[in-house]
């Protein structure tokens, strides 16, 4: 309410304020009082009309500041709004209306008696004040009304909520009296089906009754058979017990067998030497005929090399002149690969029966060491390796039938430049370990740091194998376009023990790949491959002078002058079963290379070491 007093003042202020801006237009000049300003107007030609007809009118008497709005009996929200809205407009037209007659009725109150003017506004405002008090009251109880009104309507907000949750309640009890009923429904017709069911086994059990009466009379009949049964048991667990007996007599036998069958095996074995030496002979690689080489047909370990040479002498032509040698076997270039492992299959079995044995192949670049030793991917073209590899664990399962158990430790080291390496090395290649040959005190040749993996069926050492030849040093050479430029030597350590009869052995399947014997003239080598190629032929020479000690039987064979004689200690002389491929080559401009490997595989071949024994305890 004192808001709306407020807003009713302004209207006083609003004179004042437009005599002082009168005033305020001249700063420099004196007050003039408000009777000269109305003379000034009256004394205006223009105005003088307007100042007699409005002198004449009487002016309208004020509207009550009340009756602008009627207050609707709704709500002491709209009375208290009725009244504020009328007294804000209420000081707008009294402002318009009673400027004019202010200053026209002169009678009344002069234009310059301000302060009559001001006590009757202050009159004014008297009574708008008793009148704000009013609506005060009024709003007062009215505000009372509308705090009974809402507590009420609270109260109702509450009883709706409780009808509404009494509502859900019925709705779920509703609910659940239809499932009931759904359910007593189901239930009745369950009680129907299980009347008929229990009518029915009433039946069932009456039969049964009479079926149990047949049964126990069966049941003593069968019992006198059961004490028949019995007698009769007792004389078979006899009979088995005497089976038993002759099983195990017979796996007595069988290992006896086994035992001197190893024994009579590996006599044959050292009846054909400890050191064999097998040559074979390479394919063409084009067609043509090999003139130079001579296989007789009615003999498989004879050789002959031809070659026509001019007369020194001048006197007669061209001479023939022959080289004739004798080896274990001689494969000739249409021997397959099955044939070549088929003469050596024995000698692989003598490493479970637990002799230590080496198998490596000699002879000039592109002769073929390689496809003799691993062969190709094809099944027919698949070499030694690989062969040898699927006879150990085939063999090793077949003994696992008479208690055998067997495991196998596979390594792969190659001699590049007199240097050993690990081709099973997976770590970086910047820090590869020094590897180190060592001698056990039984003799054994280790390699430090070298990786040993645990191997259990064939295609985990297939797996070894292909890491190993994407490791192993190769160059194009004038000899070959892919040559090996190191010594590759492929172990596969084997430990058996048989816990039934108390038997442990140990051996060791050695498998090398020397590389390629060459010439330096004829290879044309340079750099880092006449570096190669020097490394290479310095180890071939030095293992060529360990065999040739050993065929002489001399006291000192120097097997530390190379790091593959030392490696290949335990094969070449100690006890081991050893087999050499010699591989040469067809074509006639290889002839030379040829007859030096010969040469070499002959003295190889006239070695006689001890006679090797298995490693059992």
């Amino acid at each position: 309410m004192n808001k709306e007093i407020h807003s009713r003042l302004p209207v006083m202020s609003g004179k004042r304020v437009l005599s002082t801006s009168n005033s305020s237009e001249g700063s420099n000049c004196d007050v003039q009082p408000a009777q000269k300003k109305l003379k000034r107007v009256i004394s205006d030609p223009k105005l003088r009309p307007a100042v007699s007809v409005m002198g004449t009118r009487k002016p309208p008497p004020p509207k009550p500041a009340f009756a602008a709005r009627t207050i609707p009996p709704r709500s002491a929200a709209t009375v208290a709004v009725g009244p504020s809205r009328a007294l804000q407009k209420q000081p707008k037209m009294s402002v318009a209306k009673a400027a004019p007659t202010a200053e026209v009725v002169g009678s009344k109150r002069p234009g310059w008696d301000l302060r009559g003017k001001l006590s009757d506004v202050e009159g004014k405002v008297k009574t708008l004040g008793q009148e704000n008090l009013g609506l005060k009251g009024t709003l007062a109880k009215s505000t009372q009304k509308a705090a009974e009104m809402t507590s009420e309507l609270k109260e109702v907000h509450a009883k709706l909520s409780q009808y509404e949750k009494e509502l859900a309640d019925l709705s779920g009890v509703k609910e659940q009296l239809a499932f009931m009923t759904t359910e007593k429904a189901t239930l009745e017709k369950n009680f129907h089906r299980l009347s008929e069911e229990h009518k029915v086994l009433l039946g069932l059990r009456e039969s049964l009754e009479s079926e149990l009466h047949n049964v126990q009379t069966q049941f003593s009949l069968q019992t006198s058979t059961l004490s028949n049964c019995r007698a009769t048991l007792s004389q078979t667990q006899e009979k088995v017990t005497g089976l038993e007996e002759t099983v195990a007599r017979q796996l007595d036998e069988i290992h006896a067998g086994e035992m001197e069958r190893r024994k009579l095996h590996n006599t044959i074995q050292e009846l054909k030497g400890n050191i064999r030496v097998f040559c074979r002979v390479r394919p063409l690689q084009t067609p043509g005929q090999i003139d130079h080489i001579q296989l007789p047909a009615h003999d498989n370990k004879a050789l002959t090399l031809a070659k026509s040479e001019e007369s020194h002498t001048g006197r007669s032509g061209d001479t023939q002149k022959s080289y004739s040698f004798s080896f274990d076997r001689v494969f000739g270039p249409c021997t397959s690969q099955e044939d070549v492992f088929e003469e050596i299959s024995l000698l692989v079995q003598s490493a479970l029966d637990g002799y230590n044995v080496c198998c490596f192949a000699y002879g000039q670049t592109g002769s073929g060491k390689t496809f003799t030793m691993e062969g190709e991917d094809r099944e027919d073209m698949r070499g030694v390796i690989p062969r040898a590899v699927r006879k150990i664990f085939r063999a090793a399962e077949g003994l696992s039938e008479q208690g055998w158990q067997y495991t196998f430790t596979a390594s792969f080291v190659e001699i590049y430049n007199e240097t050993l390496r690990d081709l099973l090395y997976t770590g970086k290649s910047g820090k590869r370990p020094e590897y180190e040959i060592r001698k056990s005190i039984k003799n054994e040749i280790t390699v430090s740091n070298l990786t040993y993996r645990t191997v259990n069926s064939e295609d985990e050492v297939c797996n070894l194998i292909a890491l190993a030849n994407q490791n192993r040093s190769t160059a194009r050479t004038m000899m070959n376009d892919q040559s090996s430029r190191s010594h590759s030597v492929f172990q596969l350590e084997i430990e058996g023990v048989n816990a039934g009869r108390d038997v442990k052995c140990k051996s060791s399947l050695c498998l090398v790949d020397l590389a390629g014997s060459e010439r330096v003239q004829k290879s044309q080598s340079q750099g880092d491959r006449f570096k190669e190629m020097t490394a290479i032929n310095s180890s071939l020479t030095n293992l060529g002078i360990v065999i040739a000690a050993l065929a002489n039987k001399e006291s000192f064979i120097p097997y530390r002058n190379s790091k593959l004689t030392y490696l290949l200690q335990s094969c070449l002389g100690g006890n081991s079963k050893t087999l050499m491929f010699v591989n040469i080559a067809p074509e006639m401009e290889s002839f030379p290379e040829t007859l030096n490997s010969l040469r070499f595989a002959s003295k190889v071949n006239d070695c006689v070491i001890g006679t090797a024994s298995a490693n059992r305890t």
